[in-house]
């Protein structure tokens, strides 16, 4: 059964700007049923875009030829509540899908909404539930929710994961929502997503027009960067594991600047390279929390792409892994031991499984089981292999898990159908030659000149540096997950957003799409696109209170695009500008230190010590402090042009993240000046940290949309 509805209308005019005019009082769910029918959607099909490939070009009028009869099969009340804003938001909850594939939907409609749907994405998402934190802003904000499974999401869902899902359900949903609120104005919509979602986002900007109205990407890569940027991070984890406490050291406030000081000549040439390649210095201080990111979800595609590299690192001439100066001869083991038992924890696995940013598993579960083995294993095994050489399972490789002493796990996407085979007897092989010579792939995946943090690895005439690999893997895994490779040749608008302590994807790729975009639009780019980069923020939220000492969540970022976007396509209002930054010769992102000069939406703070013991001081980022006497910090905060107003500034003096401590603002504007007093009773080095938070002017005691920055000083005591 298909809703049958007009895909085409005329778009009403909604905005949430204070300087719009008023908005009218938006449309009412009017609770009749849907009116189906049979039949598929009528319309031209929609065929290769204009820029030539084998990307279908999606527009409002045609329609594509696989995802032609959607379906619905549930309409409902819901209730959501948002836990982390103990928003509860009432929605009719209309479920679907189109016949003949594995794609999935799910629409959330307001009672009330003003004429426009917000569209979260991501490419291994295999379930069309949308985060209740997804549901509770849009529908706070007048708008109705968009949400696919991407067709099962990647790797599985093939060409239609990237942008077409998406695209089918979006051109969908308008239909559905001129029944629900009775009303034939054409919904605006705005599509958006981080990481992988980045790439899904820009490549439904880049292969439609017409669907959404534009988009914001968040955190994005550029097309070469999987599986580079991981890589490079996974190098440095093993290099630099004994001197991180040192390069962390330099680059807190008070520190030297100086991270290579101490450094032999190895591990200077590997933090210089990943350096050069984009990851930001000060985002080391979570080295010990750090995985090389998603490496562990496309790293088996690179071996399926790429079979003869592990051969050709350890056996030819160029590669570290027949250098006698690199350590990655030293660091490989293939270690082989008898099984002598066996211990099955039925139902308890090793590891969890790799979920993505709903909560859904991508990735199963290691399978259940310990391994005992005849002789305990020397060396770093993390991502290694587990090669079983004789028994039931010979001739297979599953990962590894943990290790202690002789006993072995499972890793996590260990297949269970191996697994289940090992016995006592069995002989297995340890092997990590594959993680170690994937740690150095970066070198040997050199793109064409533009992608500027591989210009490290080209000699003086432009040639690489090392054997390059058959096939450049970074814009197979960028078309998977986007439809189609990036070029900067999007339709409508753009609010980009990038992190400046981003450890997996880096900062500035979203300096390469605006470069990419600046060719196509020209002197145009700044009607279209913006560029806003958040300070002291990752690539993923905070994973702990802790964390929330070191960076800032950049979802409330988003919800401010996202209305300032609306209000752009709606009236042409213009958002504030784009930051202000420079990239230097090491691939390092700056950005000025004035809010006037920054600009974006983010507040700016500094920290200083300013009084140590009741006596006045320089103010600095490091002061020296006895056990038991005051010590003074003054936190100063601005806002740039038009970003709104301050509402709170708090304060942690312990590294808990609990931030206690929150003075009164009054009146809140885009400047604030305020000092704290702490006494610290053991000697120690403590990190007390300032935490401003900012909103929209007008957006009253609204929870969405606070964008938030910190500032860090460095207090000795003794």
């Amino acid at each position: 059964m298909l809703l049958a509805v007009s895909l085409a209308a005329t778009a009403t005019l909604v905005s949430c700007s204070d300087d719009s005019p008023p908005e009218p009082a938006g449309r009412t769910d009017v609770g009749r049923p849907l009116q189906l029918r049979d039949g598929a959607l009528q319309g031209p099909a929609c065929t290769p875009g204009p820029q030539g490939g084998t990307a279908l070009f999606v527009t409002d009028r045609c329609v594509d030829p696989t995802l032609n009869q959607p379906f619905v099969d549930r309409d409902e009340k819901q209730d959501i509540t948002d836990p982390a804003t103990d928003v509860t938001v009432r929605v009719r909850h209309i479920h679907g899908g189109f016949t003949g594939t594995r794609a999935t939907f799910s629409l959330y409609f307001p009672e009330r909404y003003q004429g426009r749907f917000f569209h979260s994405t991501y490419p291994t998402l295999s379930t069309d539930e949308a985060a209740p934190n997804t549901v509770a802003f849009a529908v706070s904000s007048g708008a109705y929710v968009v949400s696919t499974n991407n067709a099962g999401g990647l790797p599985g869902a093939g060409d239609i994961a990237g942008y077409r899902v998406n695209a089918a359900a979006a051109k969908f949903s308008r239909a559905v929502a001129a029944q629900v609120y009775d009303d034939p104005a054409r919904p605006r919509g705005y599509i958006y997503g981080a990481s992988g979602g980045a790439y899904q986002t820009i490549g439904a900007l880049e292969n439609t027009e017409g669907v959404w109205d534009g988009g914001v990407p968040m955190v994005p890569g550029t097309p070469n960067a999987i599986p580079s940027s991981m890589t490079t991070q996974l190098l440095a984890l093993r290099v630099l594991k004994p001197v991180f406490p040192q390069i962390v050291d330099a680059m807190e406030p008070g520190g030297s600047g100086d991270p290579y000081a101490g450094l032999n000549e190895e591990q200077r040439a590997v933090l210089r390279e990943a350096t050069r390649i984009g990851f930001p210095l000060r985002g080391w201080w979570d080295h010990e929390n750090m995985t090389g990111g998603a490496f562990f979800a496309v790293g088996g595609g690179v071996r399926v792409l790429d079979p003869g590299y592990v051969d050709d690192f350890w056996s030819k001439p160029g590669y570290a892994g027949t250098d006698p100066a690199s350590s990655a001869g030293a660091a490989r083991v293939r270690h082989e031991a008898e099984v002598t038992a066996r211990a099955d924890d039925a139902g308890v696995a090793a590891r969890p499984a790799l979920r993505d940013v709903q909560g859904t598993p991508t990735i199963p579960a290691a399978p259940p089981g310990r391994l005992t083995l005849g002789a305990a294993p020397a060396g770093e095994l993390a991502g290694a292999d587990l090669v079983v050489l004789s028994g039931a399972a010979a001739g297979k490789t599953v990962p590894l898990g943990d290790v202690e002493g002789n006993t072995i796990t499972f890793g996590t996407g260990a297949d269970r159908a191996v697994t289940d085979t090992i016995r006592p007897g069995d002989r297995l092989r340890l092997d990590n030659s594959w993680i170690i010579a994937l740690q150095y792939y970066q070198r040997h995946q050199v793109p064409a000149p533009g992608e500027y943090g591989w210009d490290q690895f080209r000699g003086p005439d432009g040639t690489p540096l090392y054997p390059q690999r058959p096939l450049l893997v970074g814009p197979t895994f960028a078309q998977a997950a986007s439809g189609a490779v990036p070029t900067g040749t999007f339709h409508g608008k753009m609010i980009m957003l990038g992190s400046l302590l981003d450890t997996e994807a880096f900062p500035w790729p979203a300096d390469w799409y605006r470069r990419a975009a600046q060719t196509h639009l020209g002197s145009g780019l700044d009607g279209s696109y913006r560029l806003w980069f958040m300070d002291n923020a990752g690539h993923v939220p905070p994973r702990d209170a802790a964390a929330e000492t070191h960076i800032v969540r950049y979802l409330s970022e988003l919800q401010q695009a996202l209305l300032y976007l609306d209000d752009w396509v709606t009236h042409g209002t213009a958002p504030p500008a784009s930051t202000s930054y420079e990239v230097d010769g090491e691939t390092q992102i700056h950005v000025p230190a004035g809010a006037d000069e920054r600009r974006g939406v983010q507040p700016v703070v500094d920290v200083r010590v300013t009084e140590v013991d009741d006596r006045e001081i320089r103010p600095a980022a490091r002061a020296d402090a006895r056990a038991g006497r005051p010590v003074t910090l003054d936190v100063t905060a601005e806002l740039p042009p038009g970003a709104g107003e301050i509402v709170r500034v708090e304060w942690d003096f312990d590294g808990t993240g609990a931030y206690a401590e929150r003075p009164e603002i009054d009146p809140a504007d885009g400047t604030v000046r305020l000092t704290a007093t702490h006494t610290f009773d053991r000697a120690g080095t403590y990190f007390p940290v300032a935490r401003v938070t900012a909103r929209r002017a007008g957006a009253g005691d609204s929870p969405y949309g606070l964008v938030q920055n910190l500032a860090r000083a460095r207090v000795v005591v003794r």
